[in-house]
């Protein structure tokens, strides 16, 4: 199983940008889906994560601000990104919980990641 990610990049504050987030190989069904971040010198936190259903949690310093939404007939999350902030600057990651068979656990998947960065 991969996820592989695209849409990160430089931008200036206020503007937007869009992820997308697609898993590919051996999969039944995808779980929960969701995108973290890390920043320098900072740990990996939850930005935002959705069901297989569509309802979505966000941490509080993105509510409003960014929005999270799955394709699951495309096996794809997409994260789009507006008013940007200097502070949203982070490397983001693409989670799934994936179950590869129908009698196997889900288990955790990753993107590699990509970079975004807000100038101010």
């Amino acid at each position: 199983v991969q996820l592989v990610e695209s849409g990160g990049g430089l931008v200036q504050a206020g503007g937007s940008l869009r992820l997308s987030c697609t898993a590919s190989g051996s999969i039944v069904r995808i779980h929960d889906m969701g995108w973290y971040r890390q920043a320098p010198g900072k740990q990996r936190e939850l930005v935002t994560s959705i069901t297989r259903s569509g309802s979505t949690n966000y941490e509080d310093s993105v509510k409003g601000r960014f929005t999270i939404a799955r394709d699951n007939a495309k096996n794809t999350v997409y994260l789009q990104m507006d008013s940007l902030k200097p502070e949203d600057t982070a490397v983001y990651y693409c989670n799934a919980r994936i179950q590869r068979t129908l009698l196997s656990a889900p288990t955790d998947y990753w993107g590699q990641g990509t970079q975004v960065t807000v100038s101010s």
